[in-house]
C-alpha cells in the first residue's frame, strides 16, 4: 500500500521546536491519514488486538509496562487461558496470580492487576473516563489513556517513551530533559493536539507501533516512516540524538548468595508480604543474613542482573548446613527448607528460578 509522504519541512533553526510544534497540529489531519493508513497496512498481529476486549486491553497494558512485546506474548497467552476475564482474576488466590506472572518481573504490576479486578468487581460498570481510571489500583496517566482510548474511544493521548521519541524527533526538540517523566509531561499537549478528531484507539496504537518498529532508539528506519515528511529531525539529519535525556546514574551492587542443601531440600528466603519489590517471592538467601562467611573456593556461579538503575552482581556460594545455620533458620520465619520436588510449585523471582535450575542440572 502506497503511503502519502508530504514534503519535509525546511531544516529548522532558532526557535525551531516551537515553530514545528505549532505546525504539526495545523497539519493534523494530513498527519493522521498517513499514520493511520500505515498502521492499518503494517500493524503486527498481536493477541490483544484480535477480538479485542476491555480485559485483554487491561492485561496487555499491565504486562507491557517496561517489558518488550516478545517477552509478554507467552505470558499473555498463558494468563488468558488460566484467567479469561475480570471475574476469574478477582476470584483467584494471590499465590496463583503470582505464579502465572512468575518470570515477567516488576511483580507489583501483578498485585495491582489483581487489586484492580477486585475494584472493578465492586462497581456497577467499568468507568469510561481517564480521570476515573486513574483512581483505580496500578493505573497512571499513560495506562488510563491507553485503556480508555482503545476500549471506549476516549480522546486521551498516550505518551510513553516511544511517543516521546517520535514527538521529540518530529519537532527536533533540543531541550535536555531530566528524565522520561519530564519529557512525557512536556509533550502531552502536542500529543493531545495530534489525536484530536481521530479514532483515538487507532491513533494511540499507531503511535506506539511506529515507535516500537520504525522510529527506533538506534538506527531508526526513516525511509519506512509514514510521517517522515513531517519530521524536523530527519530533515536535520540527526534523529538518533533525540530525545535528549540526562543519563541515569548507575549504582553497582555486589551480593553474596548462599546455596545450602540438606536432605533433598534447598534453603530459600521468602520476602515478606509488604516488601516493595519482591513481596511473597522466593530467592536464595544472602550469606550475610545467615551469619556465614563464604570462601572463594566454594563459589558456584556469578550472575548479573539489572533492576531499574541498579546493576547487581550476585555470587552464589556453596554453604554447608551447620548446626548454627540450622538454628538460625529455625528462628527466622522468612527462611525455610524447600523440598526440591516442590520448587516448581513456588513462585521464585525470574533470575533465581533460572539460576537454581541451572545449578540443579549440573
Amino acid at each position: 500500500m502506497q503511503i502519502p509522504r508530504p514534503a519535509p519541512p525546511a531544516s529548522p533553526s532558532g526557535k525551531h521546536a516551537e515553530a514545528v510544534s505549532a505546525l504539526l497540529p495545523a497539519r493534523r489531519q494530513e498527519f493522521q491519514r498517513a499514520l493511520h493508513a500505515w498502521y492499518r497496512a503494517h500493524q503486527r498481529r498481536l493477541p490483544w488486538r484480535e477480538a479485542p476486549s476491555l480485559y485483554k486491553t487491561v492485561v496487555s497494558e499491565f504486562m507491557l509496562q517496561q517489558t518488550q512485546v516478545a517477552t509478554v506474548l507467552p505470558y499473555f497467552d498463558r494468563w488468558l487461558r488460566a484467567l479469561p476475564d475480570f471475574a476469574a482474576l478477582a476470584a483467584a488466590p494471590e499465590d496463583r496470580v503470582m505464579k502465572l506472572w512468575e518470570g515477567l518481573g516488576y511483580y507489583s504490576r501483578a498485585r495491582n492487576l489483581h487489586r484492580l479486578a477486585h475494584a472493578l468487581a465492586a462497581l456497577p460498570a467499568p468507568p469510561r473516563s481517564p480521570a476515573d481510571w486513574r483512581e483505580l489500583p496500578g493505573i497512571g496517566p499513560y495506562t488510563a489513556a491507553a485503556i480508555t482510548s482503545i476500549a471506549f474511544g476516549e480522546p486521551a493521548a498516550c505518551v510513553d517513551g516511544n511517543v516521546v521519541r517520535i514527538l521529540a524527533r518530529l519537532t527536533a526538540e533540543p531541550r535536555l530533559f531530566r528524565d522520561g517523566v519530564e519529557a512525557a509531561r512536556h509533550f502531552t499537549l502536542l500529543a493531545d493536539a495530534l489525536i484530536a478528531g481521530s479514532d483515538p484507539g487507532t491513533h494511540n496504537q499507531a503511535m506506539m507501533e511506529l515507535g516500537a518498529t520504525v522510529c527506533l532508539r538506534q538506527n531508526p528506519r526513516c525511509p519506512d516512516c509514514p510521517v517522515a515528511g513531517f519530521c524536523a529531525a530527519r530533515a536535520d539529519g540527526s534523529p538518533e540524538r533525540l530525545p535528549r535525556l540526562k543519563p541515569k546514574a548507575v549504582e553497582r551492587k555486589a551480593v553474596a548468595r548462599a546455596w545450602c542443601q540438606q536432605d533433598g531440600r534447598l534453603l530459600l528466603r521468602r520476602s515478606h508480604a509488604g516488601a516493595k519489590r519482591l513481596a511473597g517471592l522466593h530467592e536464595l538467601p544472602e550469606a550475610s543474613e545467615l551469619g556465614v562467611d563464604v570462601v572463594p573456593a566454594s563459589l558456584l556461579a556469578v550472575k548479573r542482573r539489572t533492576i531499574t538503575r541498579f546493576q547487581i552482581t550476585e555470587s552464589i556460594y556453596a554453604v554447608p548446613p551447620s548446626a548454627a545455620l540450622r538454628a538460625r533458620v529455625a528462628r527466622d520465619p522468612a527462611l525455610g527448607w524447600v523440598p526440591l520436588a516442590q520448587l516448581d510449585h513456588l513462585t521464585l523471582s525470574g533470575p533465581h528460578k533460572r539460576w537454581i535450575r541451572e545449578l540443579l542440572d549440573r
